[in-house]
């Protein structure tokens, strides 16, 4: 590791943030931002991942169970999202570490609590085997082929990370191609396969729906239900590797840190992704404000809005096309269904159509769930653990995290679990993460940045109750644990 007095930068140790349990760092300016242009695209791994949980299976699954009275809680959801997002950014642009490296300044342990927190859940290949489902309803395949479909999209998905020279300049290109897709598909299916009454449903049944949280915490169950919010747009430990993303797409202080890079085909760097800190002088202060403003602007548009038209529209699509059906199962019959319908109402290739766009969503999903798990893995293990070591860079831990994951997916497929069930497993774990971190980043936005760049405003009250109802999450999970046991959360 190179020593902090080698380093680009004024020489002098920064006192904003902690160095207890990591080394303390330098001041250095922020760079001038190049505006929204340069940098759009920076949420959009973490919106396409979002497309195959939230968007496409839960909260279209949890329609066809209550009806459109609901939807309006995804919206509630990805809203909250958004403002943990721009925390997780506000950190990053101005240190250029990651919220979990600066979690890792209050305390070391916080690391691998959330790299459990983000290999646990994810360890169940709902997504993979989600699309292997899909995949057999285009083709017509029995169900038994599915696990070894499954397998063969888990080691594809290992191969394209691996061999891709910078991991996030593949990642980007890949997911905004399944996401224009996926639009293409939404736009072409409001216009043919739904109809007003159907959309004006969203609005008129939600003053009911509120009312009605008992009856749908008693159908869907609470772990199920207060995961889909948790999993409206990304959800678990997903939105922290916003940072990495950010930090990627050279925006802020993350144009000095470097990126991953395949071990075998690009060139690596063994050193830790520790940051620095702008000093408070005028031009930082409005370099600030442009990055902020710009940051804002592209996850609003990136994230929130397009997250927001896909879960609304796929949500009305299904209830449009099946409608309600209480008893619909856990093994994405209610997909089939939906596929089914369009053709009969459209024409035969818009079945297909729609489930190659479902499919798209699945693997663009699990392509970055793959990617985020292993990401925040192995930028956590090298800012701490081994952050002196000269053989193990971020880019080794990261695939060989990748490769872990996808050969223990390929194991736990034998088992033979309903992807609708991995699904909730896995949103259930998330929402405990995020119960954790939107605490500690009121703590550390409010504790270890300059003046100019806290957490403060309007947006502390909100932080104060999103974290508020994360915990309340946390601790209905745990109540539910003891007196009903984990089977009462699937």
């Amino acid at each position: 590791m190179a020593d902090v007095a080698d380093r680009p930068g004024s020489g002098e140790i920064a006192s904003e943030l902690p160095s207890k349990y990591l080394p303390g760092v330098e001041y250095r300016d922020l760079p001038e931002p190049q505006g929204l242009r340069k940098y759009a695209g920076a949420s959009v791994i973490i919106t396409a991942t979002a497309l195959g949980s939230g968007e496409l299976i839960l909260w279209p699954y949890l329609t066809t169970l209550v009806g459109l009275g609901i939807v309006w809680l995804s919206v509630l959801g990805i809203t909250m999202q958004y403002f943990l997002n721009m925390e997780i950014e506000r950190y990053t642009l101005i240190t250029g570490e990651t919220a979990v490296t600066g979690f890792s300044r209050l305390w070391i342990g916080w690391g691998m609590i959330f790299v459990l927190g983000a290999i646990l859940p994810n360890a169940f290949p709902g997504w993979a085997t989600g699309g292997a489902k899909v995949f057999t309803f285009i083709f017509g395949l029995s169900d038994a082929v599915s696990p070894i479909i499954t397998v063969i999209f888990l080691i594809s998905i290992g191969l394209a990370i691996t061999l891709s020279p910078v991991v996030y300049q593949t990642l980007e290109k890949v997911q905004a191609v399944a996401i224009a897709g996926v639009l293409v598909f939404i736009v072409v299916a409001i216009v043919i396969a739904t109809d007003g009454s159907a959309w004006a449903g969203v609005v008129t049944e939600a003053p009911g729906g509120a009312a009605s949280l008992p009856g749908y915490l008693s159908t869907i169950g609470a772990a199920s239900f207060l995961g889909a919010i948790a999993f409206a747009g990304a959800g678990g430990a997903n939105n922290l590797v916003q940072s990495n993303y950010v930090r990627d797409k050279g925006m802020g202080m993350g144009i000095h840190i470097p990126n991953i890079v395949s071990p075998i085909t690009g060139e690596e760097e063994a050193a830790p992704g520790l940051g620095y800190v702008p000093p408070s002088t005028e031009d930082n202060e409005r370099r600030w404000k442009q990055w902020w403003k710009i940051a804002n602007q592209e996850q609003l548009i990136t994230f929130w809005a397009i997250g927001v038209l896909l879960l609304v529209s796929l949500s009305v699509l299904v209830f449009s096309t099946i409608g309600v059906r209480p008893n619909i199962g856990t093994d994405l019959v209610f997909i089939q269904e939906e596929a089914t319908a369009l053709g009969n109402t459209i024409a035969p290739w818009f079945e297909t159509f729609f489930l190659i766009a479902g499919f798209l969503m699945l693997f663009s999903t699990n392509l970055g769930v793959v990617d985020y798990t292993s990401r925040l893995t192995g930028d956590t293990l090298k800012v701490t653990f081994l952050r002196d070591s000269t053989f193990w860079s971020e880019s080794k831990i990261y695939v060989t995290v990748v490769w872990i994951l996808i050969i223990g997916g390929g194991l736990i497929v034998l088992a033979q679990l309903e992807p609708v069930v991995l699904l909730v497993l896995s949103a259930t774990g998330g929402g405990v993460v995020m119960a954790f971190y939107s605490v500690l980043l009121i703590l550390l936005n409010r504790r270890a940045l300059p003046e100019f760049a806290k957490l403060k405003g309007w947006r502390l009250p909100v932080m104060v109750l999103i974290a508020l109802f994360f915990v309340s999450f946390a601790l209905v999970l745990a109540y539910q644990m003891v007196t009903q046991g984990p089977g009462s959360f699937v």
